[in-house]
């Protein structure tokens, strides 16, 4: 039923909270783990003042988001489990959206950090636009930071 499933993770404990969910459901499927990095654009916060600072700030993102993912990339094809990584730069729920239907996956796991009030208000859930705008089913783990 699952071949692909998606894990968008940010480089924090909380994202990699959804791993061990994640991983139980590719080893009862025999799924392909996606592993999903975003690297935000600030550039929108510099665009007046410097756009040399927002290219070199997504750069650096990037550079960060490669090793990252190709950290946990490893630990993962070194326990048996088919993975592949992408790394992509722009708003973060959008690209999950976008990357979810380009590769047809079956299922997004990610965790949410669970904020409330204003809190969620003014930073916003990108779990909730995942959950809300998804075509596909998503597997959403609530981590304690």
């Amino acid at each position: 039923m699952y071949k692909k499933i998606l894990v968008p993770l940010d480089g924090s404990t909380v994202a990699e909270g959804v791993l061990p969910h994640a991983k139980s459901l590719a080893y009862s499927e025999g799924a392909e783990l996606i592993l999903l990095t975003v690297a935000a654009n600030p550039a929108m916060d510099y665009l007046f003042s410097d756009p040399g600072i927002a290219e070199t700030a997504v750069q650096e993102q990037v550079e960060k988001s490669k090793a990252y993912i190709s950290t946990i990339e490893n630990d993962l094809h070194s326990a048996g489990f088919k993975v592949s990584t992408l790394m992509r730069v722009g708003s973060v729920a959008e690209v999950i959206l976008s990357v979810a239907e380009e590769l047809q996956v079956d299922a997004i796991a990610m965790s949410t950090h669970g904020r409330t009030g204003a809190a969620r208000w003014l930073l916003g859930s990108v779990a909730e636009r995942v959950v809300h705008n998804s075509n596909v089913p998503v597997l959403l783990i609530r981590v304690k930071e």
